[in-house]
């Protein structure tokens, strides 16, 4: 019997705003643009793209484009959607 594999979807598992905001510190520590911008995505999905393109007022599929490790969202569109999920930017000294 072959073994059966599914692909890991991080989204599965993201269920309230403290969960989103673990996933996306993690995505900061990395200091990658891209994994950034994939884990905005990933949380996005978690939340439902659809509703974050309304409470946007952005395209749902721009979204799901700016919002992948391709992607080069702008800032603006970065703040709508950390707005959307219940979030905010904050910074702190580095250690």
């Amino acid at each position: 019997m072959a073994l059966k594999t599914t692909a890991f979807d991080p989204a599965e598992y993201l269920e309230n705003e403290e969960d989103f905001a673990d996933y996306l510190n993690s995505a900061f520590e990395s200091g990658e643009t891209a994994i950034i911008a994939e884990a905005l995505g990933v949380i996005a999905r978690a939340k439902g793209m659809t509703l974050v393109a309304k409470e946007t007022e952005l395209g749902r599929e721009s979204l799901y484009k700016a919002l992948s490790k391709q992607g080069n969202p702008e800032f603006a569109t970065i703040i709508k959607v950390m707005t959307s999920l219940g979030m905010r930017l904050t910074a702190q000294p580095l250690p």
